[in-house]
Protein backbone atom coordinates (compact mmCIF):
# COMPACT_ATOMS: atom_id res chain seq x y z
CA UNK A 1 0.00 0.00 0.00
CA UNK A 2 1.17 3.61 -0.67
CA UNK A 3 1.99 5.73 2.75
CA UNK A 4 -0.25 8.14 1.08
CA UNK A 5 -3.45 6.01 0.08
CA UNK A 6 -6.16 5.29 2.69
CA UNK A 7 -8.02 2.26 2.21
CA UNK A 8 -11.44 3.37 2.14
CA UNK A 9 -10.89 6.59 1.96
CA UNK A 10 -13.38 7.97 -0.74
CA UNK A 11 -13.85 11.08 -0.40
CA UNK A 12 -9.93 11.60 0.91
CA UNK A 13 -9.19 15.58 1.01
CA UNK A 14 -5.91 15.70 -0.49
CA UNK A 15 -5.11 18.89 1.18
CA UNK A 16 -5.16 16.60 4.41
CA UNK A 17 -2.60 13.73 2.82
CA UNK A 18 0.54 13.75 1.41
CA UNK A 19 3.53 10.96 1.08
CA UNK A 20 5.07 12.25 4.51
CA UNK A 21 1.49 11.87 6.52
CA UNK A 22 -0.05 8.84 4.94
CA UNK A 23 -0.16 5.71 7.16
CA UNK A 24 2.80 3.36 7.01
CA UNK A 25 2.07 0.24 4.95
CA UNK A 26 2.37 -2.82 7.20
CA UNK A 27 5.23 -4.24 4.80
CA UNK A 28 7.12 -0.92 5.44
CA UNK A 29 7.40 -1.33 8.98
CA UNK A 30 10.58 -3.13 9.40
CA UNK A 31 12.02 -1.15 13.07
CA UNK A 32 12.78 -3.89 15.69
CA UNK A 33 13.81 -3.76 19.37
CA UNK A 34 17.30 -3.14 18.56
CA UNK A 35 16.51 -0.23 16.48
CA UNK A 36 14.67 1.67 19.00
CA UNK A 37 17.41 0.78 21.79
CA UNK A 38 19.66 2.21 19.34
CA UNK A 39 17.80 5.18 18.91
CA UNK A 40 17.51 6.21 22.36
CA UNK A 41 21.00 5.10 22.75
CA UNK A 42 22.44 7.72 19.87
CA UNK A 43 20.01 10.60 20.88
CA UNK A 44 20.42 10.20 25.25
CA UNK A 45 24.53 10.90 24.24
CA UNK A 46 24.55 14.10 23.46
CA UNK A 47 26.05 17.18 25.29
CA UNK A 48 22.61 18.42 26.04
CA UNK A 49 22.35 15.28 28.38
CA UNK A 50 25.76 16.27 29.84
CA UNK A 51 24.76 19.58 30.45
CA UNK A 52 21.38 18.24 31.92
CA UNK A 53 23.58 16.75 34.93
CA UNK A 54 26.05 19.04 35.17
CA UNK A 55 23.87 21.83 35.51
CA UNK A 56 22.43 19.98 38.58
CA UNK A 57 25.21 19.92 40.27
CA UNK A 58 25.67 23.46 39.40
CA UNK A 59 22.72 24.28 41.21
CA UNK A 60 23.79 22.86 44.51
CA UNK A 61 23.47 19.08 44.46
CA UNK A 62 25.53 16.06 44.95
CA UNK A 63 26.52 13.50 42.84
CA UNK A 64 23.60 10.73 43.46
CA UNK A 65 21.39 13.64 44.07
CA UNK A 66 21.78 14.56 40.20
CA UNK A 67 21.73 11.20 39.19
CA UNK A 68 18.59 10.30 40.76
CA UNK A 69 16.68 12.99 40.02
CA UNK A 70 17.51 12.33 36.08
CA UNK A 71 16.80 8.71 36.31
CA UNK A 72 13.20 9.26 38.14
CA UNK A 73 12.59 12.14 35.86
CA UNK A 74 13.73 10.12 32.39
CA UNK A 75 11.40 7.08 33.87
CA UNK A 76 8.38 9.16 34.26
CA UNK A 77 8.49 10.07 31.15
CA UNK A 78 8.62 6.42 29.47
CA UNK A 79 5.40 6.12 30.46
CA UNK A 80 3.49 8.66 27.97
CA UNK A 81 5.92 7.52 25.42
CA UNK A 82 5.41 4.57 25.13
CA UNK A 83 1.42 5.20 25.59
CA UNK A 84 1.57 7.23 22.56
CA UNK A 85 4.08 5.10 20.70
CA UNK A 86 1.32 2.56 21.05
CA UNK A 87 -0.66 4.78 18.33
CA UNK A 88 1.80 5.01 15.73
CA UNK A 89 2.89 1.32 16.24
CA UNK A 90 -0.71 0.01 15.80
CA UNK A 91 -1.91 2.18 12.81
CA UNK A 92 0.95 3.69 11.12
CA UNK A 93 0.58 7.09 11.58
CA UNK A 94 2.86 10.39 12.43
CA UNK A 95 2.40 12.69 15.56
CA UNK A 96 0.19 15.34 13.52
CA UNK A 97 -2.30 13.01 12.35
CA UNK A 98 -3.11 11.40 15.52
CA UNK A 99 -3.32 14.63 16.85
CA UNK A 100 -6.14 14.80 14.82
CA UNK A 101 -8.41 11.96 16.91
CA UNK A 102 -8.72 14.55 20.07
CA UNK A 103 -8.15 18.11 18.46
CA UNK A 104 -9.61 17.57 15.15
CA UNK A 105 -7.99 17.79 11.50
CA UNK A 106 -7.89 21.68 12.07
CA UNK A 107 -7.42 21.50 15.47
CA UNK A 108 -4.26 19.44 15.11
CA UNK A 109 -2.46 22.09 14.37
CA UNK A 110 -2.43 24.16 17.54
CA UNK A 111 -0.68 21.06 19.43
CA UNK A 112 1.20 20.23 16.20
CA UNK A 113 3.09 23.59 15.72
CA UNK A 114 3.84 23.91 19.81
CA UNK A 115 5.48 20.78 19.53
CA UNK A 116 7.56 21.89 16.22
CA UNK A 117 8.37 25.56 17.81
CA UNK A 118 10.11 23.85 20.82
CA UNK A 119 11.82 21.70 18.12
CA UNK A 120 12.69 24.49 16.45
CA UNK A 121 14.33 25.91 20.16
CA UNK A 122 16.35 22.42 20.40
CA UNK A 123 17.34 22.68 16.69
CA UNK A 124 18.57 25.93 17.37
CA UNK A 125 20.31 24.85 20.90
CA UNK A 126 22.28 21.96 19.20
CA UNK A 127 23.29 24.10 16.11
CA UNK A 128 24.74 26.23 18.69
CA UNK A 129 26.67 23.49 20.49
CA UNK A 130 27.98 22.03 17.37
CA UNK A 131 29.14 25.35 16.12
CA UNK A 132 30.86 27.08 19.29
CA UNK A 133 32.32 23.07 19.17
CA UNK A 134 33.74 24.40 15.73
CA UNK A 135 35.16 27.61 17.00
CA UNK A 136 37.13 26.45 19.67
CA UNK A 137 38.73 24.43 17.58
CA UNK A 138 39.49 27.59 15.03
CA UNK A 139 40.33 29.87 17.95
CA UNK A 140 43.36 27.58 18.59
CA UNK A 141 44.45 27.61 14.97
CA UNK A 142 43.53 31.62 14.10
CA UNK A 143 43.63 33.41 17.19
CA UNK A 144 42.37 36.62 16.00
CA UNK A 145 38.54 35.17 15.57
CA UNK A 146 38.10 35.90 19.24
CA UNK A 147 38.95 39.32 18.59
CA UNK A 148 36.56 40.29 15.17
CA UNK A 149 34.97 43.44 16.31
CA UNK A 150 31.50 43.34 17.24
CA UNK A 151 28.41 43.40 14.68
CA UNK A 152 25.83 42.42 16.76
CA UNK A 153 23.65 44.41 19.23
CA UNK A 154 24.63 44.32 22.97
CA UNK A 155 21.26 42.77 23.57
CA UNK A 156 22.10 39.89 21.85
CA UNK A 157 24.52 38.61 23.48
CA UNK A 158 26.28 37.24 20.55
CA UNK A 159 29.96 37.91 20.02
CA UNK A 160 31.12 37.96 15.98
CA UNK A 161 33.60 34.84 16.01
CA UNK A 162 31.06 31.77 17.36
CA UNK A 163 28.55 33.53 15.51
CA UNK A 164 30.40 32.83 12.55
CA UNK A 165 31.01 29.36 13.21
CA UNK A 166 27.50 28.79 14.17
CA UNK A 167 25.95 29.99 11.01
CA UNK A 168 28.67 27.99 9.44
CA UNK A 169 27.32 24.41 11.02
CA UNK A 170 23.98 25.64 10.58
CA UNK A 171 24.29 25.81 7.07
CA UNK A 172 25.82 22.07 7.62
CA UNK A 173 22.47 21.11 8.81
CA UNK A 174 20.10 22.78 6.14
CA UNK A 175 22.43 21.16 3.60
CA UNK A 176 21.80 17.48 4.97
CA UNK A 177 18.38 18.33 5.11
CA UNK A 178 18.65 19.11 1.35
CA UNK A 179 20.56 15.89 0.74
CA UNK A 180 17.42 14.03 2.69
CA UNK A 181 17.54 12.31 6.15
CA UNK A 182 18.93 9.27 4.76
CA UNK A 183 22.42 10.95 4.67
CA UNK A 184 22.45 10.87 8.03
CA UNK A 185 22.49 7.36 8.68
CA UNK A 186 26.29 6.96 8.60
CA UNK A 187 26.71 9.73 11.12
CA UNK A 188 24.96 8.41 13.32
CA UNK A 189 26.56 4.76 13.36
CA UNK A 190 29.87 6.74 13.65
CA UNK A 191 28.17 8.47 16.76
CA UNK A 192 27.08 4.90 18.89
CA UNK A 193 30.84 4.13 18.31
CA UNK A 194 33.09 7.21 18.75
CA UNK A 195 30.84 9.58 21.45
CA UNK A 196 30.79 6.28 24.01
CA UNK A 197 34.60 6.05 23.82
CA UNK A 198 35.29 9.53 23.79
CA UNK A 199 32.77 10.39 27.25
CA UNK A 200 34.79 7.25 28.57
CA UNK A 201 38.04 9.02 27.96
CA UNK A 202 36.77 12.36 29.37
CA UNK A 203 35.75 10.38 32.32
CA UNK A 204 39.22 8.76 32.44
CA UNK A 205 40.50 12.27 32.52
CA UNK A 206 38.56 13.96 35.38
CA UNK A 207 39.23 10.14 37.49
CA UNK A 208 42.93 10.78 36.97
CA UNK A 209 43.03 14.45 37.28
CA UNK A 210 40.93 14.42 39.94
CA UNK A 211 43.16 12.22 42.02
CA UNK A 212 40.42 9.22 41.74
CA UNK A 213 36.92 8.77 42.55
CA UNK A 214 36.52 9.82 45.78
CA UNK A 215 37.38 13.44 46.02
CA UNK A 216 35.43 14.30 43.49
CA UNK A 217 32.00 12.06 44.63
CA UNK A 218 32.90 13.47 48.12
CA UNK A 219 31.75 17.09 47.06
CA UNK A 220 28.72 17.60 49.24
CA UNK A 221 25.87 19.38 48.17
CA UNK A 222 25.25 23.17 48.68
CA UNK A 223 21.99 23.16 50.08
CA UNK A 224 21.99 24.39 53.69
CA UNK A 225 18.64 22.78 55.03
CA UNK A 226 16.29 20.14 53.65
CA UNK A 227 13.51 22.65 52.53
CA UNK A 228 16.41 24.59 49.85
CA UNK A 229 17.16 20.90 48.72
CA UNK A 230 13.18 20.29 47.88
CA UNK A 231 12.83 23.85 46.50
CA UNK A 232 15.39 22.99 44.04
CA UNK A 233 14.26 19.08 43.21
CA UNK A 234 10.91 19.57 42.21
CA UNK A 235 11.28 21.54 39.40
CA UNK A 236 14.45 20.26 38.51
CA UNK A 237 12.45 16.81 38.30
CA UNK A 238 9.71 18.65 36.05
CA UNK A 239 12.88 19.69 33.93
CA UNK A 240 14.32 16.45 33.56
CA UNK A 241 11.08 15.09 32.36
CA UNK A 242 10.54 17.82 30.25
CA UNK A 243 13.69 17.44 28.65
CA UNK A 244 12.25 14.24 26.47
CA UNK A 245 8.49 15.51 27.04
CA UNK A 246 8.76 16.56 22.88
CA UNK A 247 9.61 13.08 22.53
CA UNK A 248 6.47 11.69 24.55
CA UNK A 249 4.25 13.37 22.14
CA UNK A 250 5.77 12.70 18.61
CA UNK A 251 7.48 9.25 19.11
CA UNK A 252 4.31 8.24 16.66
CA UNK A 253 6.73 9.64 14.23
CA UNK A 254 9.57 6.74 14.78
CA UNK A 255 6.93 3.99 16.15
CA UNK A 256 4.74 4.10 12.89
CA UNK A 257 7.87 1.97 11.68
CA UNK A 258 7.62 -0.75 14.40
CA UNK A 259 7.44 -4.27 13.62
CA UNK A 260 5.48 -5.33 16.78
CA UNK A 261 4.58 -3.24 19.94
CA UNK A 262 6.97 -5.36 21.67
CA UNK A 263 9.80 -3.60 19.67
CA UNK A 264 8.49 0.00 20.81
CA UNK A 265 8.10 -0.90 24.31
CA UNK A 266 11.11 -2.99 25.45
CA UNK A 267 13.21 -1.21 22.55
CA UNK A 268 12.21 2.47 24.37
CA UNK A 269 12.43 0.88 27.77
CA UNK A 270 16.12 -0.30 27.75
CA UNK A 271 17.53 2.75 25.40
CA UNK A 272 16.23 5.37 27.41
CA UNK A 273 16.63 5.94 31.33
CA UNK A 274 19.31 3.41 31.46
CA UNK A 275 21.54 5.63 28.59
CA UNK A 276 21.01 9.11 30.13
CA UNK A 277 21.64 8.25 33.67
CA UNK A 278 25.11 6.35 32.79
CA UNK A 279 25.56 8.99 30.40
CA UNK A 280 24.86 12.10 33.25
CA UNK A 281 26.83 10.02 35.56
CA UNK A 282 29.60 11.36 33.44
CA UNK A 283 28.16 14.60 33.16
CA UNK A 284 28.59 14.81 37.07
CA UNK A 285 31.99 13.19 37.68
CA UNK A 286 33.28 15.70 35.15
CA UNK A 287 31.75 18.41 35.60
CA UNK A 288 32.74 18.27 39.98
CA UNK A 289 36.37 17.14 38.82
CA UNK A 290 36.75 20.67 37.52
CA UNK A 291 35.75 22.29 40.66
CA UNK A 292 39.19 20.32 41.95
CA UNK A 293 40.92 21.00 39.13
CA UNK A 294 40.37 24.43 37.92
CA UNK A 295 38.65 25.79 40.68
CA UNK A 296 35.39 26.62 39.52
CA UNK A 297 32.86 24.51 38.16
CA UNK A 298 32.77 23.89 34.43
CA UNK A 299 29.21 23.02 33.06
CA UNK A 300 29.87 23.17 29.74
CA UNK A 301 32.19 20.10 27.83
CA UNK A 302 32.43 22.20 24.99
CA UNK A 303 34.32 24.63 27.42
CA UNK A 304 36.04 22.56 29.14
CA UNK A 305 38.03 20.37 26.01
CA UNK A 306 38.75 24.29 25.05
CA UNK A 307 41.06 24.18 28.57
CA UNK A 308 43.17 21.28 26.84
CA UNK A 309 46.73 22.20 26.08
CA UNK A 310 46.77 20.25 22.73
CA UNK A 311 45.86 21.70 19.46
CA UNK A 312 45.14 17.74 17.96
CA UNK A 313 43.60 17.06 21.06
CA UNK A 314 41.03 19.55 21.13
CA UNK A 315 40.56 19.88 17.40
CA UNK A 316 39.21 16.25 17.15
CA UNK A 317 37.59 16.52 20.10
CA UNK A 318 35.71 19.53 18.38
CA UNK A 319 34.91 17.80 15.20
CA UNK A 320 34.03 15.06 17.16
CA UNK A 321 31.37 16.91 18.84
CA UNK A 322 30.19 18.51 15.66
CA UNK A 323 29.62 15.34 13.89
CA UNK A 324 27.71 13.85 16.77
CA UNK A 325 25.65 16.97 17.05
CA UNK A 326 24.82 17.18 13.58
CA UNK A 327 23.70 13.50 13.97
CA UNK A 328 21.30 14.20 17.08
CA UNK A 329 19.96 17.62 15.51
CA UNK A 330 18.73 15.65 12.02
CA UNK A 331 17.34 12.39 14.25
CA UNK A 332 15.94 14.42 17.24
CA UNK A 333 15.06 17.89 15.79
CA UNK A 334 14.38 17.63 12.32
CA UNK A 335 11.94 14.88 11.60
CA UNK A 336 9.14 16.32 13.98
CA UNK A 337 8.63 20.03 13.27
CA UNK A 338 9.21 19.10 9.54
CA UNK A 339 6.51 16.85 9.70
CA UNK A 340 4.54 19.22 12.38
CA UNK A 341 4.45 22.05 9.60
CA UNK A 342 3.94 19.81 6.74
CA UNK A 343 0.14 19.12 8.31
CA UNK A 344 -0.41 22.64 8.19
CA UNK A 345 -0.60 22.50 4.48
CA UNK A 346 0.40 18.85 2.90
CA UNK A 347 0.11 19.97 -0.56
CA UNK A 348 2.57 22.66 -0.62
CA UNK A 349 4.95 21.83 2.50
CA UNK A 350 7.15 19.22 2.11
CA UNK A 351 9.15 17.52 4.31
CA UNK A 352 12.50 19.35 2.64
CA UNK A 353 10.67 22.77 3.36
CA UNK A 354 9.72 22.21 6.69
CA UNK A 355 13.04 21.21 7.48
CA UNK A 356 13.90 24.62 6.18
CA UNK A 357 11.40 26.56 8.70
CA UNK A 358 12.29 24.71 11.36
CA UNK A 359 16.15 25.91 10.70
CA UNK A 360 15.30 29.46 9.84
CA UNK A 361 13.20 29.66 13.25
CA UNK A 362 15.71 28.04 14.97
CA UNK A 363 18.07 31.09 14.79
CA UNK A 364 15.23 33.46 15.50
CA UNK A 365 14.74 31.76 19.02
CA UNK A 366 18.26 33.01 20.00
CA UNK A 367 19.48 29.42 21.50
CA UNK A 368 22.72 30.65 22.76
CA UNK A 369 20.67 32.66 25.12
CA UNK A 370 18.90 29.77 26.54
CA UNK A 371 21.55 27.76 27.16
CA UNK A 372 23.48 31.07 28.87
CA UNK A 373 23.41 29.39 32.56
CA UNK A 374 22.10 26.36 33.85
CA UNK A 375 19.65 27.89 35.65
CA UNK A 376 18.32 29.47 32.40
CA UNK A 377 18.27 26.21 31.10
CA UNK A 378 16.56 24.53 33.54
CA UNK A 379 13.81 26.50 34.73
CA UNK A 380 13.07 28.50 31.73
CA UNK A 381 13.85 26.67 28.89
CA UNK A 382 12.29 22.75 30.26
CA UNK A 383 10.48 23.67 32.58
CA UNK A 384 8.47 26.15 30.61
CA UNK A 385 7.69 24.28 27.90
CA UNK A 386 7.15 21.24 30.22
CA UNK A 387 3.94 23.19 30.62
CA UNK A 388 3.16 23.28 27.26
CA UNK A 389 3.26 19.87 26.40
CA UNK A 390 2.19 18.23 29.62
CA UNK A 391 -1.48 19.12 28.73
CA UNK A 392 -1.30 18.04 25.05
CA UNK A 393 0.26 14.57 25.93
CA UNK A 394 -2.53 14.62 28.52
CA UNK A 395 -5.37 15.03 26.27
CA UNK A 396 -3.87 12.31 23.72
CA UNK A 397 -3.48 9.96 26.03
CA UNK A 398 -7.12 10.00 27.72
CA UNK A 399 -8.87 10.59 24.37
CA UNK A 400 -6.89 7.78 22.71
CA UNK A 401 -7.34 4.85 26.18
CA UNK A 402 -10.52 6.37 27.36
CA UNK A 403 -12.48 8.12 24.79
CA UNK A 404 -11.55 5.95 21.90
CA UNK A 405 -10.83 2.64 23.50
CA UNK A 406 -7.91 2.24 21.12
CA UNK A 407 -10.09 2.17 18.33
CA UNK A 408 -8.84 4.58 15.71
CA UNK A 409 -10.62 5.03 11.95
CA UNK A 410 -7.66 5.61 9.38
CA UNK A 411 -10.32 7.08 6.75
CA UNK A 412 -11.50 9.78 8.69
CA UNK A 413 -8.35 11.08 9.72
CA UNK A 414 -7.99 12.36 5.91
CA UNK A 415 -11.26 13.97 5.58
CA UNK A 416 -12.94 17.45 6.47
CA UNK A 417 -16.22 15.61 6.89
CA UNK A 418 -15.42 12.37 9.06
CA UNK A 419 -15.88 11.69 12.81
CA UNK A 420 -12.84 13.73 13.68
CA UNK A 421 -14.08 16.95 12.65
CA UNK A 422 -15.91 17.78 15.39
CA UNK A 423 -17.02 21.40 14.48
CA UNK A 424 -15.57 22.78 11.71
CA UNK A 425 -12.40 20.95 11.93
CA UNK A 426 -11.40 21.96 15.53
CA UNK A 427 -12.43 19.75 18.92
CA UNK A 428 -13.57 22.59 21.39
CA UNK A 429 -13.31 20.32 24.12
CA UNK A 430 -9.74 20.05 23.77
CA UNK A 431 -8.88 23.44 23.09
CA UNK A 432 -10.35 24.11 26.49
CA UNK A 433 -8.92 21.39 27.83
CA UNK A 434 -5.84 22.52 27.03
CA UNK A 435 -5.67 26.01 27.14
CA UNK A 436 -7.08 24.90 31.12
CA UNK A 437 -4.28 22.78 31.61
CA UNK A 438 -1.54 25.81 30.52
CA UNK A 439 -3.42 28.31 32.53
CA UNK A 440 -1.65 27.94 36.22
CA UNK A 441 1.24 27.37 35.03
CA UNK A 442 1.74 31.29 32.78
CA UNK A 443 2.15 32.94 36.24
CA UNK A 444 5.23 31.68 37.89
CA UNK A 445 6.49 31.32 33.87
CA UNK A 446 6.06 34.95 33.78
CA UNK A 447 7.57 35.62 37.20
CA UNK A 448 10.67 33.35 35.94
CA UNK A 449 11.73 35.22 32.68
CA UNK A 450 10.97 38.62 35.25
CA UNK A 451 8.20 39.77 33.32
CA UNK A 452 6.28 39.98 36.40
CA UNK A 453 7.12 40.09 40.47
CA UNK A 454 6.87 37.43 42.58
CA UNK A 455 5.14 39.71 45.08
CA UNK A 456 1.82 40.37 42.98
CA UNK A 457 1.92 36.30 42.31
CA UNK A 458 -0.30 33.92 44.88
CA UNK A 459 3.00 32.06 46.45
CA UNK A 460 0.92 28.90 45.63
CA UNK A 461 0.95 29.70 41.71
CA UNK A 462 4.37 30.02 42.21
CA UNK A 463 4.84 26.42 43.56
CA UNK A 464 2.74 25.17 40.79
CA UNK A 465 5.07 26.05 38.02
CA UNK A 466 7.61 23.79 39.98
CA UNK A 467 5.43 20.64 39.10
CA UNK A 468 4.36 22.34 35.18
CA UNK A 469 4.54 19.25 33.39
CA UNK A 470 2.33 17.00 35.90
CA UNK A 471 -0.13 20.04 36.63
CA UNK A 472 -0.80 20.38 33.02
CA UNK A 473 -1.20 17.05 32.50
CA UNK A 474 -3.35 15.66 34.41
CA UNK A 475 -5.42 18.86 34.76
CA UNK A 476 -5.86 18.49 30.32
CA UNK A 477 -6.47 14.81 31.11
CA UNK A 478 -9.05 15.03 34.00
CA UNK A 479 -10.85 17.79 32.66
CA UNK A 480 -10.85 16.30 28.90
CA UNK A 481 -12.61 13.25 30.30
CA UNK A 482 -15.20 15.25 31.61
CA UNK A 483 -16.00 17.59 28.84
CA UNK A 484 -16.41 14.56 26.50
CA UNK A 485 -18.58 12.56 28.50
CA UNK A 486 -21.27 14.99 27.66
CA UNK A 487 -20.78 13.02 24.38
CA UNK A 488 -20.38 9.78 25.63
CA UNK A 489 -22.79 8.20 23.70
CA UNK A 490 -22.34 10.16 20.67
CA UNK A 491 -19.02 9.30 20.53
CA UNK A 492 -19.49 5.48 21.69
CA UNK A 493 -21.90 4.68 18.89
CA UNK A 494 -19.23 6.63 16.62
CA UNK A 495 -16.25 4.49 17.47
CA UNK A 496 -17.78 1.23 17.53
CA UNK A 497 -18.92 0.89 14.29
CA UNK A 498 -16.97 -2.08 12.27
CA UNK A 499 -14.04 -0.50 10.65
CA UNK A 500 -13.62 -3.72 8.54
CA UNK A 501 -10.60 -3.72 6.68
CA UNK A 502 -9.41 -0.69 8.09
CA UNK A 503 -9.38 -2.07 11.39
CA UNK A 504 -5.50 -2.87 12.45
CA UNK A 505 -5.41 -5.23 15.67
CA UNK A 506 -2.69 -4.05 18.17
CA UNK A 507 0.07 -6.47 18.39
Amino acid sequence: MDRAQVPGARQQDARLNSEDLGPVALGDRTWNTWNYAALWISMSLCIPTYMLASSLIEGGMNWWQAILTIFLGNSIVLAPMILNGRAGATYGIPFPVFARVSFGVRGANIPAMLRAIIACGWFGIQTWIGGYALYQMVRLWVPAIATLPAIFPASWSLETGPALTFLLFWLLNIYVVYLGVDSIRKLLVFKAFFLPFAALALLFWAIRAGNGLGPILARPAKFTSSAEFWAFFFPSLTGMVGFWATLSLNIPDFTRYAKSQRAQVVGQALGLPIPMTLFAFIGVVVTSATFLIYGQTIWDPVVLAGRFDSKLLVSGAMVAVALSTLATNIAANIVSPANDFANLSPAHISFKTGGYITGVIGILIFPWKLIADPSGYIFTWLVGYSALLGPIGGIMIADYYFIRKQQLYLPDLYQYTGRYAYHNGFNTSALVALAGGIAPNIPGFLSTIGLLSRDIIWPWLLEIYNYAWFVGFFISAGSYLLLMNKLKRTTKRTINRPTGEYQITPT
